[in-house]
């Protein structure tokens, strides 16, 4: 069979309660792993040092990254910076238990620890450019502010949904996208990988791009309602969901191929980035089917709630009474 034939007869109601448990599943699981392991926050949250050396010669940061395993560093990201001689590494300060030293003192020391690694067995001739030491005060107000962003987000998208639709509407998308959210934050908190400023960033993207797909399944929904008056909401709901999902399936399989490039081909840096992108457009593209509608159904959404609403004219008693 052709998915991507225009009249499609799937019954998706059949399976909304199957769905629902899915969904249901996915989120306890998340929110156990986000409350057991945690997320595996990255140096833009637990706060670090940025260090940029010069090297003489062209800089293998493959050696680079070995040299500092070596030494005993740990979680640490290293990359050009500009040129191939150039390179930036940031990593966690190793000496926890020196409270008492202040910022400086603490990027001198680990200023001198990574030169003393980077120089043995090279004779490429480094000079240390800049140490830069950010405290973990920095990282918890970015994550708070990361935080915040996707609340704000979440609640401008109710009020703008609410207007264009309803407001049953607009809690079902809000459902969805929290959902999304969720599930993907819980994907992190399973696997371990490191959670970053990109991977904020990722979902972020994950709301809009889920959002996105939303509001055509429920523009599609809104149309119907006004042009078949005489099925009920449950019918029209899968009718809508049929002629939208060769759109929604072309535009998921289209994205998920860059990302799919940006995962393989596009580095360490952005790995995490493409990893929390690819889950969030799967789970994004099914809750966009299942959860959004599925919301507005169990709210009781009807075509009255979507019929626009009739201004009387002014003098219209008077012309009738005529």
């Amino acid at each position: 069979m052709n998915i991507l034939k225009s009249n499609l007869n799937i019954n998706f109601n059949k399976y909304r309660l199957p769905a629902t448990i899915f969904s249901a599943v996915l989120l306890i699981a998340s929110m156990v792993s986000i409350g057991i392991n945690g997320l595996n926050l990255g140096l833009d949250f637990t706060g670090g040092a940025l260090i940029e050396v010069r090297y003489e010669d062209n800089a293998d940061l493959d050696l680079i990254r070995k040299q500092l395993d070596k030494a005993g560093f740990e979680k640490f990201v290293v990359q050009y910076f500009g040129t191939s001689k150039d390179v930036t590494i940031r990593l966690r300060p190793q000496d926890e238990n020196s409270v008492s030293q202040s910022a400086d003192q603490k990027a001198d020391l680990i200023g001198n620890q990574v030169l003393t690694a980077l120089r043995e067995g090279v004779s490429s001739k480094i000079v240390m450019r800049r140490i830069e030491f950010v405290g973990p005060a920095v990282g918890d107000e970015l994550a708070e502010q990361g935080g915040l962003a996707m609340l704000v987000a979440l609640l401008f998208i109710m009020l703008y949904v609410s207007v264009r639709f309803e407001w049953k509407f607009a809690i079902g998308s809000v459902a969805a996208l929290a959902h999304d959210v969720l599930i993907t934050t819980g994907f992190f908190a399973t696997i371990q990988m490191e959670f970053d400023l990109t991977v904020l960033a990722a979902i972020l993207a994950v709301i809009g791009y889920s959002l996105n797909d939303t509001i055509v399944v429920f523009d599609r929904i809104r149309e119907n309602f006004l042009k078949l008056r005489k099925a009920d909401s449950e019918k029209i709901v899968n009718i809508s969901l049929n002629q939208t999902l060769s759109r929604t399936l072309m535009t998921s399989i289209t994205t998920l191929l860059v990302l799919l490039a940006l995962f393989f081909l596009g580095g360490a840096l952005i790995h995490g980035f493409a990893t929390a992108l690819i889950a969030g457009v799967f789970i994004g593209t099914y809750s966009s089917i299942y959860v959004a509608s599925n919301v507005a159904l169990a709210l009781g959404i009807t075509k009255e709630d979507l019929m626009p609403i009739e201004v009387e004219k002014e003098g219209a008693d008077q012309e009738a009474i005529m």
